[in-house]
């Protein structure tokens, strides 16, 4: 049984309304995000369903990963995605200093800045938690901080494909940022949701865009 909402509480977004959970906008538009890859294994399958629906998302990379397959971030980037910084080592910022947090964010930025030529300086702090100081400091240094307005809880092994999908679909609307897992763990339940999310929200007139 899960312990938190796939939606997230409109009270928690307002303690840290200095973060995104989700784009203000009444257009048919959805936000789907992917944490964790490159993952040989998946991701170039999740860009080729994509890509059937002319859907766009942002993929948040782990930079160890971005170093170890540096092809499959330039095919995200080349099919018109956007790449967003998920520190190199997949930090918990709780459990580490200040310092060392910030190093491993910068040693991400900069795996994905040889690739990369956007400016865009996305990031979503693995787990979704950080300290305070941790945010303050990469806010200064001109990181946009995106959480997330849906969790579709792909990466619980306890959690059915149906329930997946079901997480997605009885919660997200207009301007949602949703997340998913481009990731081993995840791939069993992101495998039978993502084309299902894709052909449902499209036939409702929903378009997928990548955050900038």
């Amino acid at each position: 049984m899960k312990l938190i909402p796939a939606k997230t509480p409109s009270f928690v977004k307002s303690l840290f309304t200095n973060f995104t959970w989700n784009i203000d906008t009444k257009k048919q538009e959805l936000y789907l995000t992917f944490d964790d890859g490159p993952t040989p294994e998946i991701t170039p399958w999740v860009l080729e369903q994509l890509k059937t629906y002319n859907a766009k998302a942002t993929f948040f990379c782990i930079g160890s990963n971005v170093e170890k397959h540096p092809e499959i971030l330039k095919s995200i980037i080349d099919e018109g995605h956007t790449i967003g910084n998920h520190t190199y080592n997949h930090l918990k910022g709780w459990k580490h200093k200040t310092k060392d947090y910030l190093v491993d964010v910068e040693l991400a930025q900069k795996a994905i800045n040889k690739i990369s030529l956007s400016n865009s300086k996305l990031f979503r702090p693995p787990y979704g938690k950080f300290k305070t100081k941790q945010a303050k400091q990469l806010q200064k240094s001109d990181y946009k901080i995106v959480m997330w307005d849906v969790l579709s809880f792909d990466w619980d092994v306890a959690v059915s494909q149906k329930e997946c999908l079901d997480n997605i679909i009885n919660s997200a609307n207009e301007g949602s940022i949703i997340v998913m897992h481009d990731s081993l763990k995840a791939k069993q339940n992101l495998k039978y949701v993502i084309p299902k999310v894709l052909e449902y929200y499209s036939e409702k007139g929903f378009e997928f865009k990548a955050l900038a």
